[in-house]
């Protein structure tokens, strides 16, 4: 369940379509993600756009801003040449693929090691979660709509309550002051 949770804080909205970047699947089949889009390419027939796209910049700024990535940036405000990491490979050069549920599911078939066959099977299931989890929220929601129409009705209602109980005591009260008004005229 632990890997799940860790998976679902990888799983991004972009696009209306829950995705996962290509960096953080080749972090999970414990490969290079050069490696990774390598085999994508070769196998590019097998990935329309609804299995994989590549992002914008907004996209990419949008989702740093989301989860701050603290091993490559320490302050968003720095300049490049100081955020560049020494190391090879560890910066950003071209803008990262993102793959959704069917396209990790296509991932499967090209990437065949032990490691990658049990990640995908724990990707898959977290996907699985991750729409349960979201299809009870949802459930939830509608059923709060539902209290809120009962309760709207019978808000209606009760204002009519109201009204039929303020017409009573007007005539009550109406009454009350007719017998109790004055009397002008003869007294027997």
């Amino acid at each position: 369940m632990e890997i799940i949770q860790s998976l679902q804080n990888r799983i991004y909205e972009i696009r209306s379509v829950r995705v996962i970047l290509d960096k953080d699947l080749a972090f999970l089949y414990d490969t290079d993600t050069k490696v990774l889009n390598q085999s994508v390419k070769r196998h590019i027939d097998r990935f329309p756009p609804d299995f994989m796209f590549q992002l914008t910049n907004e996209e990419l700024d949008s989702i740093n801003f989301q989860v701050f990535d603290q091993n490559n940036f320490n302050s968003p405000s720095r300049s490049q040449i100081v955020t560049l990491n020494n190391t090879r490979g560890s910066n950003i050069k071209y803008l990262p693929y993102a793959f959704t549920e069917q396209g990790v599911a296509m991932l499967s078939g090209i990437i065949n090691s032990d490691t990658a066959i049990k990640m995908n099977i724990a990707i898959m299931r977290a996907f699985v979660e991750l729409r349960r989890v979201l299809l009870k929220k949802s459930d939830f929601k509608q059923q709060l709509d539902e209290i809120k129409d009962r309760l709207g009705g019978h808000d209606a209602q009760l204002n009519q309550i109201y009204e039929v109980i303020e017409n009573i005591m007007d005539e009550h009260t109406s009454k009350n002051k007719w017998e109790q008004r004055d009397r002008i005229g003869f007294n027997k």
